[in-house]
């Protein structure tokens, strides 16, 4: 058929609270033009982030009522074990509350000065956990990731080149751990090829290197390997799954986005000094190694969340849902990164207000002006995020769709919001920062227009 449905009914709703333009003028303002201080129910669409922001399914919920709360040993953390272990073939398994405790925990035992780490692409939360150890992130993106018009399938790999010069430029001993993010978050969403995890799994063993996976949107990424990868086909998604965590040495998951649920997060490690020197990082700052800073039901609901993400039904909507919001903005004149990625859409911002210079944040310009328009909310990747200490290759708009909460009418609100933005795109005026925090500005930063 040609129409794809969502593989879910639905059984519960919560009410949108509809807002007038003038309520949103004031509400951005009070704000600092910055849409990550504004109240969620002055937002009408919020796809600010899909981090924890899923809708999860009556099996989760049923989970949630058998969660075992026992401070040690409980039987929750017994079936997340489980799961996890059967799913990336990793025996040693740490439960976190969320991604970045598992990227805080690695980089306090592997950064530190001197050290530098490369990845395809770093994201927000593991650039700082990096930087905040002492240690150096080394973006190593393919140079077509950096071009949002060209269509090539893998724009997420890493350029192995790249990261074989890094090497012999600082040696394979200041380097701790080599990163791949799958899928490229800060790249547009795009995904990694198995072929490329290969090659730079076997950069890494020449030079005795471990490598890790930010695996926050495995599922996605595998059902891309899946659909544009030669010899993949035929393949189960969870058979690639577990190959591409059979590749790495370890892995940190936000469970917020493919755990499909809102909090939660995975540390994965092969290596039996690490787990130990990790389990007590963890019992001093997040919990018991058996609960790791949740309650049992999250555990439940984590465990199950696992299980429902690799379901072939809901990959094929969740990609193609997304992939039709893309579609509609390229057709209407909006250029975003293309192909469109799996969990959001990213809005070429310079191109859509090339009036607006990078240092007057055009993506951010970008985000005011929908929530302006139609009270969406996004989130802005480009200098404001990264452009601390350097420019970055794009100016982007991020538009993440939360997963199982949002209909196809939601959606092409979102696009009749867009279309009327780009008849005015001319009024959008630049910002300039008036107050930011010494790290991860986008959070709290606030602004003046220009």
């Amino acid at each position: 058929m040609k129409t794809i449905i969502e593989p879910f009914r639905i059984k519960a709703v919560e009410p949108i609270r509809m807002t007038t333009p003038e309520e949103r003028e004031a509400r951005l303002r009070e704000a600092g033009f910055n849409l990550f201080l504004l109240r969620a129910r002055d937002v009408l669409i919020d796809l600010l982030t899909d981090s924890g922001t899923g809708a999860m399914s009556s099996e989760q919920w049923a989970g949630i009522m058998r969660g075992d709360e026992s401070y040690a040993g409980a039987d929750s953390f017994f079936r997340f074990e489980s799961r996890l272990q059967e799913m990336t073939g990793f025996a040693h398994v740490l439960p976190t509350h969320q991604g970045r405790a598992s990227e805080r925990i690695l980089f306090e035992l592997l950064g530190g000065p001197d050290k530098v780490v490369p990845n395809n692409t770093h994201f927000d939360t593991t650039l700082a956990n990096v930087e905040h150890s002492g240690a150096r992130a080394v973006n190593l993106p393919i140079a077509e990731g950096r071009d949002p018009r060209n269509r090539h399938p893998f724009k997420g790999n890493m350029d192995v080149a790249a990261l074989e010069h890094l090497i012999d430029e600082v040696g394979a001993e200041r380097i701790p751990a080599v990163m791949i993010t799958v899928t490229n978050n800060s790249g547009g969403g795009q995904p990694v090829s198995l072929e490329n995890i290969r090659d730079v799994r076997a950069v890494c063993d020449r030079h005795g290197l471990p490598l890790f996976l930010d695996a926050c949107r495995f599922a996605e990424n595998a059902w891309f390997i899946k659909q544009r990868e030669p010899g993949q086909q035929d393949r189960p998604v969870k058979d690639i799954v577990r190959e591409m965590f059979g590749l790495a040495d370890g892995a940190t998951i936000s469970a917020k986005k493919d755990g499909l649920v809102n909090i939660g997060g995975v540390l994965l490690m092969r290596d039996e000094d690490l787990f130990r020197r990790a389990s007590s990082l963890l019992i001093l700052t997040e919990g018991y190694v058996t609960y790791g800073g949740l309650a049992g039901r999250d555990l439940e609901a984590m465990a199950q969340g696992f299980e429902e993400v690799l379901r072939e039904d809901y990959l094929q909507y969740r990609i193609r849902s997304t992939a039709y919001l893309g579609e509609k903005l390229l057709a209407m004149g909006v250029q975003i990164v293309e192909p469109p990625g799996g969990h959001a859409v990213y809005v070429d911002a310079a191109a859509f207000c090339p009036h607006i210079p990078p240092e007057q944040f055009p993506g951010q310009s970008v985000v005011c002006g929908l929530y302006r328009e139609g009270g969406i909310r996004a989130c802005e990747i480009g200098s404001v995020m990264f452009g601390r200490h350097s420019r970055p290759a794009m100016e982007l708009v991020r538009l993440a769709i939360p997963r199982r909460v949002y209909t196809q009418s939601h959606i092409d609100y979102v696009i009749e919001v867009f279309d009327a933005l780009r008849a005015r795109r001319g009024d959008l005026r630049g910002l300039r920062i008036v107050d930011e925090p010494p790290a991860l500005r986008h959070f709290t930063a606030r602004f003046a227009e220009v």
